[in-house]
């Protein structure tokens, strides 16, 4: 990536993609063993983890069960689902620090190699830990405002308009919806902070508010293209091979199902450079200078090599 700051500050969302997807090709055997032990792992067990839930479920909902074996299969399945939540948000942040911290190594032209970038892991994903657990504040408080809301509106509407009940639980899950984009959207970008910025936590968080203004659409519309490609993997990965099993065979499920995984590995890679390139594109909008060279002893510090920030340098003196 050596764009400047003009050239960034103007980038749509084609081109974002576009610059994204040609950073791998800068040095493809670190981004083949990124995507390999962490990025690979994450995405399988996002999909794989039904095949395993499923059943459990399928077997809980029977009414003739024996109670003995009802109460050892909810355990089985509370420990299954605990161990698959620490996984998945442990492999998350692994892969969040991983790209983000190779993608700025390239794009300070910092030698890169897997070796750096998983030595510099371990204190990058602190940082991203403190930050998650600020962004899950954020997202347990809004939930409980949105219960709270909607029991209140719930007591308050005449249930015998059907019009209006569907009207206004129509405009609850759009709200919903909108409110859920910005706080992911604020997450990715406060991930990409924690790890390129010496802040973490709230003060991440904060930055990262700051940072979207005026970006707001373009990261809204990144974000819910990424889950609505996700969600679209998920339902034919359920529809054909976990739900599909009487009318698929066991090859053609497997086939599928490998296949899905790929795609999802495919687009989690893809999603983690946006995030990361949109990063610079936010701030070239404010017209924040991006010390390459500041940045470039930020990340040796990852790696015991940190010295004193330098003064800031604008990004086009640099490009020079």
């Amino acid at each position: 990536m050596d764009l400047s700051t003009e050239e960034l500050q103007f980038l749509t969302i084609p081109n974002i993609l576009r610059e994204s997807i040609s950073i791998p090709k800068q040095s493809p055997k670190t981004f083949y063993l990124i995507t390999l032990t962490l990025i690979f792992p994450l995405s399988f067990a996002i999909l794989a983890h039904s095949l395993f839930t499923h059943p459990l479920l399928a077997q809980l909902q029977n009414p003739y069960a024996d109670p003995e074996e009802t109460g050892h299969r909810w355990k089985l399945l509370l420990v299954f689902q605990f161990c698959y939540l620490i996984f998945l948000f442990a492999f998350s942040l692994l892969s969040t620090a991983a790209v983000v911290f190779t993608v700025a190594s390239l794009y300070t032209s910092k030698s890169v190699s897997f070796s750096s970038t998983v030595s510099a892991i371990p204190k990058v994903f602190k940082r991203l830990f403190v930050t998650y657990l600020w962004v899950s504040l954020l997202m347990v408080v809004y939930n409980l405002l949105f219960v709270g809301f909607l029991i209140l509106l719930i007591a308050a509407i005449d249930i015998q308009n059907p019009f209006l009940v569907v009207f206004s639980l129509i405009v609850i899950v759009l709200l919903f919806l909108v409110v859920h984009i910005y706080i992911t959207a604020l997450w990715h970008l406060a991930s990409v902070v924690s790890v390129l910025e010496p802040i973490y936590g709230f003060a991440a968080m904060k930055k990262s508010y700051e940072l979207l203004k005026g970006k707001t659409r373009v990261a809204a519309m990144l974000v819910f293209v990424y889950l609505a490609i996700c969600m679209v993997i998920a339902g034919i990965f359920g529809a054909v091979v976990v739900h599909g099993g009487e009318k698929n065979g066991v090859f053609f499920r497997i086939v599928v199902g490998g296949f899905l995984v790929g795609v999802l590995v495919i687009v989690n890679l893809v999603g983690l450079l946006v995030q990361s390139v949109f990063y610079y594109v936010c701030k070239s909008y404010h017209h924040q200078g991006i010390d390459k060279s500041a940045l470039h002893d930020h990340l040796g510090g990852y790696l015991g090599e940190y010295v004193p920030l330098k003064s800031s340098i604008q990004m086009e003196n640099l490009d020079a």
